[in-house]
């Protein structure tokens, strides 16, 4: 799964991926990270998701990173913002108000840019990635946040001999195996969306958790 999938997929509008609303699950555990506004968040991954102007709204600043470039102008054509644009080395910036996004690969992304970062949510950067690249996405993306750095992790587990990814299956297990012992793993939450997910079930997919965890970066 390279980067022209992503792009591609963005370019033909095969996004089905895309949520139309606020996560429930982000609404429900942020708080339980216990940031001061102002607090430095990164988002992977993002596309155009909503969960970034409601962490914004919270009184966060948000870095976004996202590869393609349709999806960060529809964020900002959607929530009606003209951003400053610039150009960088690597990738594209877009700046406005509390939120900044990275156009660009993330192996990219300046380490500096990521140390600044106090927080993270990945709701759907590691459930994309195959095997091969989320150990390198642990090593390079969350090797670079710092110490004390909190995460909301989303994963999910299903059989993966019923379905090809993305979204792949990461289970509890392989969260653990990737991050500890540098980052302290806690449960927060698994649900049963079987029952909610009807495009999986069409699919073949007879069982599907979706978990939370909260991750704290040690020293």
């Amino acid at each position: 799964m390279d980067n022209e999938f992503w792009l591609q997929r963005w370019q033909q509008g095969q996004i089905g991926f895309h949520q139309g609303r606020v996560m429930p699950l982000l609404q429900k555990h942020w708080q339980s990270l216990g940031l001061p506004a102002g607090s430095r968040v990164l988002v992977p991954l993002a596309g155009k998701s909503l969960d970034i102007a409601w962490l914004a709204a919270e009184g966060h600043e948000v870095l976004a990173v996202e590869l393609s470039s349709v999806a960060v102008e529809q964020f900002f054509n959607e929530h009606g913002i003209q951003p400053t644009i610039r150009a960088a080395t690597q990738g594209t910036w877009y700046e406005a108000d509390r939120i900044r996004f990275y156009c660009g690969d993330i192996f990219e992304l300046q380490a500096d840019e990521l140390g600044a970062c106090v927080a993270s949510y990945d709701r759907a950067a590691l459930i994309a990635l195959t095997p091969e690249l989320r150990q390198r996405y642990v090593q390079r993306v969350y090797g670079a946040l710092p110490a004390g750095c909190q995460t909301l992790l989303l994963g999910l587990d299903y059989p993966q001999e019923q379905m090809d990814g993305p979204p792949f299956s990461v289970p509890e297990a392989e969260i653990r195996q990737l991050f500890e012992p540098r980052w302290q793993v806690r449960l927060l939450e698994t649900r049963d969306v079987l029952a909610h997910e009807p495009k999986f079930a069409a699919r073949g997919v007879t069982r599907i958790h979706t978990s939370v965890s909260l991750l704290t970066a040690r020293s």
